[in-house]
């Protein structure tokens, strides 16, 4: 972990990232690309030391509030974050302010600030991200090496869920020759049905490689699953989108499932939701109360 200095903190498009880098170690992250001009080791997580006061700032300046959205490149809740806790700032800051918040994480330790979300969600809106690729644990160990196991992702979808924070999953990425299976995407849906999650992000049934990030996953899958690297040069050669074999069947299967349970599937409507701020009937009584 290292510190910088930054000179702003929101995106044209309200979104930021608080960390840049990542410890999760997850073997396929596009975050690792040269093309993001990252000038330090993937692991050495870069902490923006100023992006507190900076965000605070930010939301003073604004003339009307928004949706607020983090961990577009970095895990709010990497582990770090247990001991500095800017994620928990920044959403104070959310919810001092009134504005909105979104987040995309893939670690159950989003839960250790249920409370604050809740609270958001019930003045404004707050929308939980969860990323689901695996079903079997033991091969979700092996691609998400030191993150929440898929279980615990789950899990806290369903505690969101009772608190009423609204949640949409991103099915992504699902990994040729991996956990391109029916077996896999219809325990996620499993997942995905139980803890009644509103909506789900899938881009098909497959993944990218490109400069950087393409390398790390060759040499983990040489590390982890030897003989299958070979396998994708031969079909994939360096193709930046790479297609499951079996994506025309899988993503059937998805829209099938998405339909019956009742669950959004259709990705401009989600973002659109996403990207949609309001404030809740009663909150807004209460300012004249």
């Amino acid at each position: 972990m290292h510190y910088a200095t930054v000179k702003g903190i929101l995106s044209a498009k309200n979104g930021m990232n608080l960390y840049r880098g990542c410890q999760h170690g997850c073997i396929y992250c596009d975050s690792r690309s040269t093309c993001y001009h990252m000038e330090h080791d993937f692991e050495d997580v870069e902490v923006k030391r100023n992006a507190i006061p900076l965000l605070e700032d930010a939301l003073r300046r604004k003339r009307k509030p928004c949706m607020i959205g983090m961990g577009s490149m970095t895990d709010p809740y990497l582990p770090l974050e247990e001991e500095l806790c800017h994620t928990r700032q920044a959403l104070e800051l959310i919810e001092k302010y009134g504005f909105g918040a979104t987040l995309i994480t893939k670690s159950a330790r989003v839960l250790r600030d249920l409370e604050l979300l809740k609270r958001i969600n019930e003045q404004t809106k707050c929308v939980v991200q969860m990323t689901l690729t695996t079903y079997d644990e033991a091969l979700c160990r092996k691609l998400e090496p030191a993150v929440s196991t898929t279980r615990e992702r789950f899990e806290a979808l369903k505690r969101l869920r009772d608190a009423g924070v609204p949640t949409v999953v991103w099915l992504c990425p699902i990994l040729p020759f991996l956990n391109d299976t029916e077996e896999n995407i219809n325990g996620l849906l499993d997942y995905c049905v139980e803890a009644k999650v509103k909506s789900i992000i899938c881009f098909g049934m497959g993944m990218t490689l490109r400069e950087g990030n393409r390398e790390y996953f060759y040499q983990q899958l040489d590390r982890r699953f030897p003989g299958l690297k070979e396998k994708y040069i031969r079909r994939y050669g360096n193709a930046y989108m790479i297609d499951s074999p079996n994506s025309q069947e899988l993503m059937k299967l998805f829209h099938r499932r998405c339909a019956e349970a009742g669950i959004l599937h259709d990705n401009d409507r989600i973002f659109a939701y996403l990207d949609e701020f309001n404030v809740k009937e009663q909150a807004q009584l209460s300012l004249f109360n």
